[in-house]
């Protein structure tokens, strides 16, 4: 038996992203999109929740209706000089995540450049082996199928030796349709049938146990 291979997702998984973060993220995103398609703001956030609730991902949408740079998009909607100053987190992540057996990996739907900056604000960036931005998905941000295949290859492991951690169902679910083992971060009541384990706060992971039998 080894450990497992531990994917974790970063905005309101290992940060509590929905206190400043994502407010902010959301504002640059409509007045990214009211400025580049020439609209009121008003319209411009309803295009953005819309592309967001089709796609997953407010960048996929417009890529593919507006032919948008995702790469100048990307930039534009993750500025954060104040960055000190909104991220939330637990003072405890770092020794929970040293203590963890097994290969961590960093998978996010926001660019290498934001993730890199959290996770070294948060002083944990060097207990990952890997920082997976949307561009390491090669543009395909999850729930997408073929970014987490692109994913698993490039790791060099099959979808059974990971577990993915994440607050968003919609991610799960499609990595355990592929094959992975998942744990849900939330606070919500119930547990959909996809979900092995769900807790409460990250910080409880270290009283999972999760191990992959090599088989000959």
């Amino acid at each position: 038996m080894i450990a497992p291979v531990w994917l974790f997702d970063l905005d309101n998984t290992l940060h509590n992203t929905s206190a400043h973060i994502f407010p902010r993220i959301n504002t640059a995103m409509t007045a990214y999109i009211a400025e580049q398609l020439q609209i009121d703001t008003e319209e411009a956030n309803a295009l953005r929740v819309h592309y967001w609730q089709r796609y997953g991902a407010t960048m996929l949408g417009l890529m593919r209706h507006h032919g948008t740079d995702p790469h100048h998009f990307l930039h534009h909607t993750h500025q954060f000089p104040d960055l000190h100053e909104l991220v939330v987190f637990e003072r405890e992540l770092r020794g929970m995540l040293r203590r963890l057996p097994g290969r961590k990996i960093v998978v996010s739907n926001g660019p290498h450049a934001y993730v890199h900056a959290v996770l070294t604000h948060m002083k944990v960036i060097r207990l990952f082996e890997r920082i997976c931005g949307v561009e390491q998905l090669r543009l395909l941000p999850k729930p997408e199928p073929r970014g987490f295949r692109h994913l698993l290859h490039s790791l060099g492991v099959h979808a059974s030796q990971c577990v993915l951690v994440e607050d968003s169902l919609e991610n799960l679910h499609a990595a355990k349709a592929l094959g992975m083992r998942t744990v849900w971060i939330s606070r919500a009541h119930g547990k959909p049938p996809y979900v092995d384990v769900k807790l409460r706060s990250v910080l409880a992971l270290r009283r999972v146990t999760f191990s992959h039998r090599v088989t000959s």
